[in-house]
């Protein structure tokens, strides 16, 4: 495995899209586009690799702390290319053959105003700096941001659960905008989740989807009743990886995007818990989560 350079500077919106705009001039066969915009008119990019009908979709940073997601997908992505182009095997694989059956898409940072906040906080020219410190309590220190600009949590605004959701919200106390939790007015309310969501809507079938989070290094897939491989994907997964299948419970286990795409669509999903330690996880730990989660990204397309 190629040595990752850990970088003392937080991997942020602008180091996102510098890299996958590298990663579509260097390589051919790499595809640039978007899927729209966030509250904050920032693009949200997308990757393209493969032209095959059998589809499979990664997407990182749902949470503003957890950006070191879309560290660990960028730097798939870019070991990803380099065994194509070379023509290299890896894992049993060589993906250069793979990738004619496949198409694997990779959307590094879902999130990238919470992504913002979270490391550079709110300036003084933001539109929404007024309702961003109230939503924040007032304070200026936006270091445990998890939300996108309107304070609402993206992995809890997807339709699935979304009205059992909205209940244990009221019985928390979490009536609006907030650092997180909050799953907004209504389910794909948020341009972010919209645009994911027609995403995988328009562009049916997908076999998998996986969606990295940090941390707790667990697994989480929901029950996908056209399609009870998933269940032998998930452990698959775990044995790679090291990491316990779990069942989310109290607010964990409602809109997310994984529970979504298994209820709603019948696509199996999987969201990946990463790394270990307190969120955000610090950028020196990239090297070893990703020398854990690597031979579960390269295989995942095989063991759907």
């Amino acid at each position: 495995m190629p040595k990752i350079q850990d970088n003392a500077r937080a991997f942020d919106y602008g180091a996102m899209m510098e890299r996958v705009h590298d990663l579509a001039d260097a390589y051919p066969f790499v595809t640039l586009s978007y899927i729209g915009t966030s509250i904050l008119d920032r693009a949200i990019p997308i990757l393209h690799i493969g032209s095959g009908s059998r589809r499979v979709l990664y997407v990182g940073a749902h949470h503003g702390m957890e950006w070191i997601t879309s560290l660990i997908l960028t730097q798939f992505c870019e070991e990803l290319c380099r065994v194509i182009e070379a023509k290299e095997r890896i894992y049993g694989i060589y993906p250069c053959d793979l990738l004619n059956g496949y198409t694997l898409s990779i959307l590094p940072m879902i999130n990238p105003d919470g992504v913002e906040y979270q490391i550079h906080g709110v300036n003084e020219n933001n539109p929404l700096r007024e309702r961003l410190m109230e939503m924040n309590g007032g304070g200026t220190d936006f270091s445990s941001w998890q939300a996108n600009a309107r304070g609402v949590d993206l992995n809890h605004n997807y339709d699935a659960g979304f009205e059992e959701y909205k209940k244990l919200e009221r019985e928390q106390g979490i009536k609006k905008g907030a650092p997180t939790r909050y799953s907004g007015e209504c389910a794909e309310s948020e341009p972010e989740v919209a645009a994911l969501c027609n995403l995988i809507r328009f562009s049916m079938p997908w076999r998998g989807v996986m969606t990295l989070h940090t941390q707790g290094e667990e697994i989480f897939a929901p029950p996908c009743k056209a399609k009870r491989e998933g269940g032998i994907t998930a452990r698959r997964l775990s044995e790679l990886t090291g990491y316990r299948l779990c069942r989310a419970e109290g607010l964990a286990a409602y809109g997310g995007l994984s529970d979504w795409c298994a209820e709603k669509l019948s696509v199996p999903a999987f969201t990946m818990e990463c790394g270990r330690g307190k969120n955000p996880l610090p950028i020196t730990q990239i090297s070893s989560i990703y020398a854990t989660m690597r031979a579960s990204l390269f295989l995942f397309p095989t063991i759907l």
